[in-house]
């Protein structure tokens, strides 16, 4: 994420920020909230000047609109960000538009109250670039899956099955090899660190395969074990040591962190506090050192005035993905969770 400018006074203000990757545009889901006003470059159709015989003809032309914000839209595999709204400033004041926000937009965000837990947002958006691209490749005979770590979940990029053509078995398994050879350089390009993990001994032999094939690729790689493949294999991935290095200050690393802390507490009858009511009992203590609040729930009416209120008072907010085991143990308490400072009843 690329800020390009703040206005702010206080906590109000306008900050222009340009996404630079589809983790940026995951993050502005949560940044960009309703009743926000955002500006963008956008395509709309206008009526065309130039055309006498058919001045009913309308034509998109390129205009920098201001919405304020009613919906907001995310698809992770179409890497676009959808925000609809009433248009505030521009042409055709009053009517509704869809921004579409794409890798590369440069767009202006005006909010009433930027909470601290944005700012923070915006600041780990912008860390998150400085670090490296992890490809996840597992492998068992005959099948394999290989996916690149986001901040929001494991995005798949090549799921593969061995073809039951003419020929030999070993001739099946060569090509097959190969095959997942070349997904896997083509997924970590000339940078990106690769985790390749798999049951049985089919790892061990594609390994073989990219040292040949692919020496500079190969001097990437950390081999690591994992019972299955797919995404129960992803998330096996995740929990051991072999992405520890690489992703100690990454946000899937605090998340894991959090919800470990959460847990003991919990099982210690300690200082948490987990679900709604015990949750909402907490924050009027002012107990609230850390918030622990699922995506799929920031936007709901209540909970968003809960994170208010915790950042008011000095609390942390962290909005876990849905896509990751933390984010699943966290809805399995009802999504919303906090650390305290002390410990309280859970009646009031």
């Amino acid at each position: 994420m690329r800020v390009l400018k703040k206005n702010l006074r206080g906590a109000e203000g306008e900050i222009s920020l340009q996404p630079e990757s589809l983790d940026d545009l995951w993050h502005l889901q949560h940044l960009v909230e309703r009743g926000d006003l955002v500006f963008a470059q956008t395509q709309r159709k206008v009526a065309a000047i130039a055309d006498k015989v058919r001045p009913e003809k309308l034509e998109k032309r390129a205009v920098r609109l201001g919405i304020r914000v009613e919906d907001i839209e995310f698809h992770m595999y179409s890497n676009w960000l959808r925000l609809h709204g009433i248009i505030k400033s521009g042409i055709d004041i009053g009517s509704y538009h869809t921004l579409n926000i794409e890798v590369g937009t440069e767009l202006s965000i005006v909010k009433y109250h930027w909470r601290s837990d944005q700012f923070q947002r915006i600041e780990d958006a912008v860390a998150e670039a400085l670090r490296p691209k992890v490809v996840l490749a597992l492998v068992e005979e005959g099948e394999a899956t290989i996916g690149v770590l986001r901040q929001f979940g494991v995005q798949m990029a090549a799921d593969l099955r061995a073809g039951s053509g003419k020929g030999g078995g070993e001739d099946h398994r060569s090509q097959f090899m190969k095959e997942v050879a070349d997904a896997m350089n083509l997924a970590a390009g000339e940078s990106a660190q690769v985790i390749l993990a798999g049951p049985g001994f089919a790892k061990e032999d594609l390994k073989k395969v990219i040292d040949s094939s692919y020496p500079d690729l190969s001097k990437r790689i950390t081999m690591d074990d994992a019972s299955s493949i797919g995404r129960s294999g992803f998330q096996e991935v995740l929990r051991r040591g072999a992405v520890k290095s690489v992703l100690e200050s990454s946000r899937i690393a605090q998340e894991a962190r959090l919800i470990e802390d959460l847990m003991r507490e919990v099982a210690t009858d300690g200082r948490a506090a987990y679900g709604r009511k015990d949750v909402e009992n907490a924050v009027n203590f002012g107990a609230v050192e850390h918030l622990l609040v699922l995506d799929e729930l920031a936007r709901k009416r209540g909970v968003d005035e809960i994170m208010k209120d915790v950042t008011d008072a000095r609390g942390k907010v962290v909005i876990f993905s849905s896509e990751f085991e933390p984010g699943e143990r966290l809805r399995s308490l009802g999504g919303v969770a906090a650390l305290l400072r002390f410990k309280i009843s859970s009646n009031p």
